[in-house]
């Protein structure tokens, strides 16, 4: 008898690690942000929840006792199944080397972050749906916005040096021009969902990128009361 995968609203995301916590841990963190996750320890595990669900994703550690990573990962690609993302231990460049000729769409090596774990669940989804690339610059004013390069640069050319932090608020205002943006939003996109950073720093953030785009008080970035920022400037693609 055939079992038919079951339908989701969503998304389905399977991890496959032999490892409980990291299992507890990826789950948790992935359903706060609207994924339905399922869990296998070993490949027999992971057989019968492909057999149950129409999985999008799985999450495939390596080091595993029966059948490892590598041996699931060329099983699954040769029978077409989802896109694997390795999260594994081995972190040498020829792990990861292996890993991606064999078929997986992206490799992490732990321990990573639960809000890498997640933009890389993100991109890998992205990548499967043929969604179309983001634009890599972006222009308001005489600004001009770089994502790849991660620069900013005024309207004589000059490079305007930004922090990690700066410049992650600044993509999120380009991004959502001309809305009320919380705090909680700006961290979130700023910090990683994850993130333990009081909601202060955004206003540190935007106080010192107000002073580096050289706005006198609300010309580019204007505080909202009780609500957050709201990015005044319309914003085109370069």
């Amino acid at each position: 008898m055939t079992v038919q995968p079951q339908t989701s609203d969503g998304p389905i995301l399977l991890i496959v690690d032999d490892d409980h916590a990291i299992r507890t841990l990826l789950t948790e963190s992935l359903e706060r942000h609207g994924y339905r996750v399922e869990t296998a320890a070993n490949a027999q595990e992971m057989d019968m929840a492909l057999a149950r669900h129409a999985v999008s994703l799985m999450l495939l550690d390596i080091m595993m006792p029966g059948e490892d990573g590598i041996s699931i990962c060329r099983r699954v690609a040769q029978r077409g199944g989802p896109p694997i993302v390795f999260l594994s231990a081995l972190g040498d460049e020829p792990d990861r080397i292996l890993g991606l000729e064999i078929g997986a769409t992206h490799y992490l090596t732990k321990p990573c972050s639960a809000r890498e774990v997640l933009a890389t669940v993100r991109a890998a989804l992205r990548a499967r749906d043929g969604a179309p690339e983001e634009p890599r610059q972006y222009r308001f004013l005489d600004w001009r916005v770089d994502f790849m390069a991660r620069e900013l640069i005024d309207g004589s050319g000059m490079l305007v040096d930004l922090t990690d932090g700066e410049f992650s608020v600044l993509r999120a205002f380009v991004r959502r021009p001309r809305r009320v943006l919380t705090r909680d939003a700006l961290l979130e996109d700023a910090r990683g969902p994850d993130s333990e950073a009081y909601d202060r720093a955004i206003d540190v953030q935007v106080s010192r990128l107000r002073r580096k785009l050289r706005a006198r008080d609300d010309e580019i970035i204007r505080t909202i009361r009780n609500e957050g920022y709201f990015f005044v400037p319309s914003v085109t693609r370069a």
